[in-house]
């Protein structure tokens, strides 16, 4: 019996690290960003909360800015992702309290700002650009939290990350599915190309620190 679960351990790790493998980031965080970033816990979980409510109000403002673009299945899409953020935020907050922190009353993601800084505002690609910088931040998330998994000593933490894994890898592919269901498939992909070197960019002009888009030192 315990040879199988073994076998099965094994099997699931080896199938995390293939879709690890299998994102198109241009870049790739050495597991050593991961003890750097967990030395502050409180703070890294600080940064999480807000990651978390700032992707659920992401969420909600796709839902309901942009009601002539709505393809099927949008709202319901968009409903689906804002509900799990708020369900990780939850969480987030939950350890946080527990470990004697607190939110705090600002908050400043330069990596966010920066992508969404690419934005088309007020043009046709806005809603195109939107969905873009949110599957890359999916997806730059998902690569974290498994090197943050991977690293830490912490097992409340190492199990919270790992849980968040799949969760941001769906999520990342659902915002690109969208992506290409609501524009033509060329424009998506050649708009989402020039995005993933933007991203690795921005990334790479980022402080270190104990944030889940912190620079690498």
């Amino acid at each position: 019996m315990e040879r199988h679960v073994s076998r099965y351990l094994e099997g699931v790790a080896v199938d995390i690290v293939e879709k690890i493998k299998a994102l198109p980031l241009r870049s790739r965080t050495p597991m050593e960003w991961g003890p750097s970033a967990l030395a502050d816990p409180i703070a890294l979980l600080i940064d999480h909360a807000f990651l978390e409510m700032k992707a659920a109000q992401n969420a909600m403002e796709l839902m309901t800015r942009w009601p002539k673009e709505w393809t099927p299945g949008w709202v319901e899409t968009m409903t689906s992702v804002a509900r799990d953020e708020t369900a990780h935020l939850a969480q987030v907050t939950r350890l946080l309290i527990r470990r004697g922190g607190q939110l705090e009353r600002g908050h400043k993601s330069f990596y966010a700002a920066a992508l969404r800084g690419l934005v088309r505002s007020g043009k046709t690609g806005e809603t195109l650009d939107r969905l873009c910088v949110s599957a890359l931040i999916e997806a730059r998330s998902c690569e974290r939290f498994y090197v943050l998994a991977s690293t830490t000593a912490d097992e409340e933490l190492g199990a919270f990350y790992r849980a968040l894994f799949s969760s941001e890898l769906g999520h990342y592919k659902v915002f690109l599915k969208l992506a290409y269901k609501m524009a033509p498939a060329e424009e998506v992909t050649r708009r989402w190309e020039q995005m993933l070197d933007h991203e690795a960019r921005i990334l790479a002009e980022q402080e270190p620190g104990c944030r889940i888009h912190s620079g690498v030192a």
